[in-house]
């Protein structure tokens, strides 16, 4: 008795060493993670001379809004780009859950005939695809969404990855509790709205956190296919300011009134300003969905 004692003891402090270094290693990750975002806050908040003479630096040596007085000066398109990216984000988010959670939960069905090949069809979009040409010949030429914010939708709709994930989770439901659904005479789809989606959550809100930083972070779509400044997203805004960076020193800029004559542009924080200004929404969101993040994830990884 003794010596299972002392094993139980010495199991014990073995755990207790492995949940240590599990905690401090992801504590260094998160504080490293945390210092890069407040690095880049830190120089949008520097003078061009600071970030030239200091570097970037988590504490400004002088405070300083000038990058964010530049690039808001005319706020006009950037807040059109906004309000283009709320919107591709919002509608593509909801409807792509409802396409992929519907389409999943199908699959996941055992008494539906054709779930084996509807589940080989979406593993096989994952190895192979189209490519670029016969998706811009479908988008342009077929659909005829050139310059069109639906271009900026109907792309990213589906996703075969997270068509797995919700095919995981949808078959940790016991069966038992939808056939006494059918046997109480409910029908599919009151079957699949009132009872699947409400105990789905933690899932359907993994997916829609994907889908948000998809649509929000995208801006190849812009670039394929938007040719107007009304439909440029947010991100496609960020690329072109940054590539064009050395314009803001320009004559011209001067004459705009963006930047004073005989001062120079703050252009190596307006770079962290823009990064700023694109994230922080993203930022704002997380947290809403951190709770059912972890769950819904684990549980479509071990099922699926």
């Amino acid at each position: 008795m003794a010596k299972i004692i002392k094993t139980g003891e010495v199991k014990s402090t073995s755990e207790k060493l492995t949940n240590f270094f599990i905690h401090i290693s992801f504590i260094i990750i998160c504080a490293v993670c945390l210092c890069s975002f407040l690095l880049i806050v830190g120089s949008s908040l520097k003078t061009q001379q600071d970030i030239m003479n200091f570097g970037y630096s988590i504490i400004p040596q002088h405070f300083s809004l000038e990058a964010y007085k530049m690039i808001l000066k005319n706020p006009e398109m950037l807040l059109n780009s906004y309000v283009v990216t709320i919107i591709t984000t919002v509608i593509g988010s909801a409807a792509g859950v409802w396409i992929v959670a519907s389409f999943a939960y199908v699959v996941s069905r055992k008494t539906y005939r054709y779930k084996t090949v509807l589940s080989f069809y979406v593993f096989f979009t994952m190895l192979f695809n189209g490519g670029l040409v016969p998706s811009y010949i479908l988008i342009v030429k077929w659909l005829g969404l050139k310059d069109n914010i639906l271009a900026l939708i109907l792309p990213m709709l589906v996703n075969a990855w997270y068509v797995l994930i919700m095919k995981g989770f949808f078959q940790s439901i016991p069966e038992s509790l939808i056939e006494s659904a059918k046997i109480d005479g409910a029908s599919e789809m009151y079957t699949f709205v009132k009872i699947v989606i409400p105990i789905s959550k933690p899932a359907i809100a993994s997916i829609a956190l994907f889908y948000v930083l998809g649509y929000w972070n995208d801006w190849w779509l812009s670039l394929i296919y938007i040719e107007s400044d009304n439909l440029m997203k947010l991100q496609y805004m960020l690329i072109k300011i940054l590539k064009n960076i050395e314009y803001l020193n320009s004559v011209e800029a001067m004459k705009m009134g963006m930047v004073k004559a005989g001062t120079e542009a703050p252009t190596l924080s307006a770079r962290m300003a823009m990064c700023v200004l694109a994230a922080g929404p993203v930022l704002v969101i997380f947290p809403f969905f951190q709770k059912y993040f972890v769950k819904g994830i684990t549980v479509g990884a071990v099922k699926g």
